[in-house]
């Protein structure tokens, strides 16, 4: 039997010429953008002619493209080198798009499609598999498909957060530092819909503390913000931009809980814009650990619900 697993997330430019696709595609996504397809084509355009030539300043920062990119094809391969399976990968907003690839996919019999998002949302999990779906269904694939909605209680992924976070802090005592676990907003009128985000992102929280207490690594303080914040709308709380003014002449470590890799919101946003304010705020050190990318930890996870998936 031939097996696949398809790495499904959000994306990112492959080069400046993708940012408009990728804005585009982003806020024209009816879980992002929750209104009528016409005024929400409208509000589209109109976030993407505001956004674009900043979005293009910011990823010309890291290169002329998202980072998301390079980390995400650096996981691909890895786990093609170890595993009895052929593993793709999928983007919602830029190419390779389900689409790209669900002819290919037609030869296999058995298909796991891994939402890298470790906290089921529907902007995000939902999304990408909704839009995965209805792609495998112009192949009649769509029963062959088996997921999974979240892991960020998995242990085997919240020790790869922790190993992340040694790394970042190796040549320092953690006892000196206050750790922010940094989220991705969403607004809040999607929480009080019933969206489950919030309640995972605090228990993923929860539980990479328990790890760090396990491991007997302890930190000034723990904190929880959130970041990305768009648009007059209210949105969870706190910000991380309010966050920061709160660490005047002490060491902060930021860990960006939302992503398995890293990204224009973690190198860009987090590593650099965030940065020049954690400078004017006085903030003594400023550190940002890296996302799971293709950590072992990370990686046998991945493996070890592939091969439950087979079971069922």
């Amino acid at each position: 039997m031939k097996k696949a697993i398809v790495l499904l997330n959000m994306g990112g430019p492959n080069n400046l010429d993708e940012v408009k696709v990728f804005l585009t595609n982003m806020f024209n996504d009816k879980y992002i953008i929750g209104a009528p397809k016409p005024i929400r084509k409208m509000i589209a355009w109109l976030i993407t002619t505001l956004r674009e030539k900043e979005a293009k300043h910011n990823y010309s920062l890291l290169g002329g493209m998202s980072p998301i990119v390079g980390h995400t094809k650096r996981l691909v391969r890895r786990l093609n080198n170890e595993l009895d399976a052929d593993v793709f990968y999928v983007m919602r907003y830029t190419p390779p798009f389900a689409d790209d690839i669900m002819e290919k996919l037609s030869a296999y019999d058995e298909i796991f499609a891994f939402p890298m998002y470790p906290h089921y949302s529907q902007t995000t999990t939902k999304s990408s598999m909704e839009d995965f779906v209805d792609s495998a269904k112009k192949y009649g694939l769509e029963n062959k498909i088996k997921t999974i909605d979240s892991y960020f209680d998995n242990d085997l992924y919240n020790k790869a957060i922790v190993e992340k976070i040694k790394d970042a802090m190796s040549d320092v005592d953690t006892k000196d530092y206050d750790l922010i676990f940094s989220a991705h907003g969403l607004t809040q009128k999607i929480i009080d819909k019933g969206d489950p985000y919030q309640k995972h992102i605090i228990a993923n929280m929860e539980a990479t503390k328990k790890e760090l207490e396990a491991q007997g690594i302890k930190f000034n303080s723990t904190h929880l913000a959130y970041q990305s914040r768009l648009g007059p709308m209210e949105w969870l709380r706190p910000y991380m931009s309010d966050k920061l003014t709160e660490f005047k002449d002490r060491k902060v470590l930021i860990y960006p809980l939302s992503f398995t890799v890293d990204n224009s919101e973690t190198e860009c946003e987090l590593d650099i814009e965030y940065r020049e304010l954690a400078d004017e705020v006085g903030v003594a050190d400023y550190r940002v650990a890296k996302a799971p990318n293709h950590h072992p930890y990370f990686m046998e996870m991945i493996t070890n619900m592939w091969q439950e998936s087979l079971k069922n």
